[in-house]
């Protein structure tokens, strides 16, 4: 998505401002109770205005009242879009759309997943406490082990490596 142009910006902030206001003060229907309005982005033509907007439901819940609250927006736009017409001042008022913002139940989901992995690391460091590898310690060969040509006199010795040896 392109960025917005300066103009874009300040009519999206003032748009936020103003529909996250009017909610809160003007519309006093349950369904729209913690509906909070996150981000506005404005089209650089200025012809549409794209709201994200998030709700803080009850568990097990959250489905059904997005749907509700979902219609009561889109039932609200037209209230909504006069009001920042007023307060705009501009020539023309963004057509509203209104989406829901999928970001913090994400970031809740993710969250939740980080907290579940941290304690499987801290289970798992409690089982190693006292416990030691199966073999060495250091199981990797080191240039003192082998001769100068780097092959190993073991392996040289069993005739695999080299056909002078196993020809003779």
């Amino acid at each position: 998505m392109a960025e917005m142009t300066p103009k874009a910006a300040r009519l999206a902030a003032m748009i936020q401002r103003t529909v996250a206001a009017s909610l809160e003060r003007d519309f006093h229907d349950p369904r729209l109770r913690g509906v909070t309005i996150t981000e506005v982005r404005v089209t650089n033509d200025l012809h549409i205005a794209r709201v994200y907007w998030t709700q803080l439901g009850e568990v097990g819940k959250e489905s059904g009242e997005r749907e509700r609250a979902r219609a009561a927006l889109n039932q609200a736009k037209g209230r909504l879009r006069s009001k920042v017409g007023r307060k705009a001042g501009t020539r023309l008022t963004p057509q509203l759309e209104f989406i829901f913002d999928e970001v913090p139940a994400t970031a809740a989901d993710v969250d939740d997943m980080l907290v579940h992995a941290a304690r499987r690391d801290e289970i798992l460091s409690h089982l190693r406490e006292g416990k030691s590898y199966a073999g060495d310690a250091d199981p990797y060969r080191h240039d003192e082990d082998s001769d100068d040509n780097g092959i190993d006199e073991d392996v040289e010795d069993s005739g695999v490596v080299g056909s002078d040896k196993a020809s003779a």
